[in-house]
């Protein structure tokens, strides 16, 4: 049945485009009503042949000259081939034979916009908004949101949705972009209680419990936001982002296990992603499985390759581990990637440090000081490493560097202790030590950690001694 009505529409149009050809061409005497010009002219701006949707649209105006709607139609085409002034001019005219036709007042909307008159278009659809119900009010609705989107008006955009949904709260489009909007423009409180309404009155919208989650979760009501996606997952147990945003609230309270679970149900509902695979694996890295996280870094890994922040992941899993060396394979394929990231430079200079390969140690951790010379992390590992190869004379200078290029932190004052200590010049090295601990005896630790053995040093203990007592620390 329905095959015999799609060929009769095809034989009907056929026939139309043969008259129409033949009255363009001067051919017989026919005739073409106002409905089999719209049809041509649908057709052929359908096939974006705008010069032939043109002579229709000219010849149908000609022989009807007071349809609003073939004017309407013309003003369209003439809006795409960007003759603004004559669009409008024609519209003003369809407005007088029919004011109640919503593409006017749409069409208008886009000529005033091309010109860059906003505040026009904003008057205009204000003033019909206000004329209009129904359906159309709603779609003026979205039409003005979408104006004021373009001019970067984004509270406006967010109180032109929460109109549609107070006059049509089921309406999916406006609940699903206020979502975004309402995090967007950090109107979560607004929000929450729009949703609360919409739930009152529609206790099995799914879509209002799923916003209503959205609005607690970006105000940190994760508990809150839990138990609204758990609405709406009753109501549709197959809503895929009800879970996805589920397993981020409950990431931010740790609580891992839970995250996994609801993440599991993702890849069940929806194609495999990256970001899900390694949310996954931050959640068992989190609990300290680490083969678990690797598996799924891994996974997530295979489905984009090019990702090397998956790579350094996985290496981390290695060095929490204490295995090194297989840490350094997938650092290196993530630094194949992005050769200078201090992150990645920092951790592989740590595991080939703890391999013995110094010389490779140095080399990635100057990369990180080049990378970020304002941070200590680069300078206080560059130092560590040099300290603990005995190249004292090296760490000395990098010191130095470090305090003209960093700043004078704590930290440096308490290595260049150390190193002075390991040079045998004690005297100067207790001036050192003194001056650090007066800035930051917190440091300390630092210090006893690159050479535990200088807790020998009856010097030393008496000063840290003094220092105990004097700052409790």
């Amino acid at each position: 049945m329905q095959d015999n009505s799609y060929q009769d529409d095809r034989d009907e149009m056929r026939d139309l485009l043969r008259q129409f050809k033949n009255l363009q061409n001067g051919i017989g005497n026919g005739f073409l009503d106002e409905e089999s010009y719209e049809k041509i002219i649908d057709y052929f701006d359908d096939k974006d042949d705008l010069s032939q949707a043109m002579d229709a649209a000219e010849m149908g105006v000609k022989q009807f000259p007071y349809s609003a709607s073939l004017m309407i139609k013309k003003a369209d085409l003439l809006i795409a081939t960007r003759k603004y002034t004559q669009a409008l001019d024609l519209l003003e005219k369809a407005e007088i034979l029919d004011s109640t036709d919503i593409d006017i007042y749409i069409l208008k909307t886009d000529v005033f916009l091309a010109l860059d008159e906003h505040e026009k278009a904003v008057e205009l659809l204000e003033e019909a908004i206000s004329v209009f119900e129904g359906e159309d009010r709603i779609n003026l609705l979205f039409e003005l949101a979408d104006v004021y989107d373009d001019y970067e008006e984004f509270d406006k955009v967010f109180d032109c949705l929460a109109h549609i949904l107070k006059y049509e709260p089921n309406n999916e489009e406006a609940l699903y972009k206020i979502c975004f909007w309402a995090d967007f423009t950090g109107r979560g409180e607004e929000s929450i209680r729009l949703h609360q309404q919409i739930i009152n009155e529609f206790p099995y919208n799914e879509l209002a419990w799923f916003n209503l989650g959205a609005a607690c979760q970006g105000l940190k009501l994760f508990e809150k936001s839990i138990d609204a996606y758990k609405y709406a997952l009753v109501i549709n147990e197959k809503f895929d982002y009800a879970y996805r945003n589920m397993a981020d609230a409950y990431i931010r309270l740790r609580k891992y296990k839970d995250a996994i679970e609801a993440l599991e149900k993702v890849i069940e509902l929806a194609r495999p992603e990256e970001v899900i695979y390694e949310a996954i694996g931050h959640c068992y890295d989190r609990l300290k499985q680490y083969a678990q996280a690797r598996f799924y870094y891994k996974k997530a890994s295979h489905l984009n390759s090019e990702d090397s922040k998956l790579y350094y992941k996985i290496a981390g899993t290695y060095i929490n581990e204490n295995a090194p060396r297989k840490a350094i394979q997938y650092l290196d394929m993530a630094l194949r990637i992005h050769r200078m990231q201090p992150e990645y430079n920092l951790a592989m200079g740590e595991c080939l440090m703890n391999a013995g390969n110094i010389k490779e140690a140095i080399i990635h951790f100057s990369n990180v000081v080049k990378a970020r010379p304002r941070g200590v992390a680069g300078w206080e590992a560059l130092i560590r490493c040099l300290y603990k190869e005995n190249f004292l004379t090296e760490a000395l200078e990098q010191i130095e560097n470090a305090q003209q290029v960093a700043g004078d932190k704590p930290l440096f004052i308490f290595y260049r202790s150390a190193v002075l200590f390991a040079m045998g010049k004690n005297k100067e090295a207790l001036i050192c030590l003194q001056n650090a601990m007066e800035r930051s005896p917190r440091l300390l630790k630092k210090f006893v950690a690159l050479n535990p053995v200088i807790l020998r040093n009856q010097q030393v203990i008496d000063l840290i001694a003094y220092y105990k007592r004097k700052h409790s620390i």
